[in-house]
């Protein structure tokens, strides 16, 4: 018998983060991306990539414009936005306030065997995705330092 390794964020949220930090890459030249050119950078399906996109500007976290010189880019200020909010935007609240062993009702009221303990680590995971933001994390791709494909 084996355990099933559940992933962390959903395979729209890692596109939505990577998509994210590429567009803001290329967003402090000024430079609008197009889904293409995204969707070819973060390895992603367009029509899956489109709609993580659309659900993005959704939400303000980035913005589109039609057009021949059309494309994403981010709305507000990179250093504003965290990784946080994208997780958010996509996945919803769960990875902040779900139980770890996939219980409907967790609490420190009526606690699951792990709850203690993974409280913990998922106080620290919500530390980390809040301080973490966005011109950051472009900064790091931009200087080489991080990178986005293997």
């Amino acid at each position: 018998m084996s355990c099933i390794k559940e992933e962390m964020f959903s395979k729209a949220c890692k596109y939505a983060i990577n998509a994210m930090i590429y567009v803001a890459s290329l967003s402090e030249n000024g430079q609008r991306v197009g889904l293409k050119e995204i969707a070819k950078a973060i390895n992603s399906p367009e029509a899956f990539t489109a709609k993580i996109l659309q659900q993005l500007v959704k939400d303000k976290l980035l913005n589109s414009a039609k057009g021949p010189h059309g494309g994403f880019e981010i709305q507000g200020d990179p250093n504003t936005i965290t990784i946080a909010q994208i997780v958010g935007s996509i996945d919803g609240d769960l990875i902040f306030t779900g139980c770890a062993l996939g219980l409907e009702k967790c609490s420190e009221d009526h606690p699951c065997p792990v709850h203690h303990k993974f409280k913990a680590v998922r106080d620290h995971l919500t530390g980390m995705m809040l301080t973490t933001n966005l011109k950051d994390i472009a900064t790091r791709v931009n200087d080489g330092i991080s990178f986005l494909k293997y």
